[in-house]
């Protein structure tokens, strides 16, 4: 009985300890960035590991390049532009949060991890 205490009383320490690095894991993601763009840099967009998106950068001169004619085509485009942008941002954020989650388990796959990250 005694045993089974000390196993029980081990196993919430380790809890404890991959909660805080788990919380510290959080804080480190979310100083950790990555960059996508679309349209050959016209639209550049930061996100970082908490999969928030940090700046949008709109190259105008280059997006003025790439424009269509008239002020609907250009809105579009610059549309379809920022969504790519942002869903490529986002999928890189969602692999490096992968990557240190992974590190954070000892290099071991973690079941459910790729659905946790929406990859599965």
């Amino acid at each position: 009985m005694f045993d089974q205490l000390k196993q029980f009383a081990s196993m919430m320490g380790q809890a404890r300890q991959m909660k805080e690095k788990f919380e510290e894991l959080q804080a480190r993601l979310g100083e950790k960035t990555v960059e996508a763009d679309a349209g050959a840099g016209a639209v550049r967009v930061v996100a970082n590991g908490r999969l928030e998106i940090v700046s949008i950068h709109l190259d105008h001169p280059l997006l003025t390049a790439l424009a269509g004619s008239g002020p609907q085509t250009d809105q579009a485009m610059i549309e379809e532009l920022i969504t790519a942008a942002v869903n490529s941002a986002l999928t890189r954020a969602r692999a490096m949060m992968a990557e240190e989650l992974r590190k954070l388990g000892g290099g071991f796959n973690l079941p459910g991890l790729d659905q946790l990250m929406g990859q599965g």
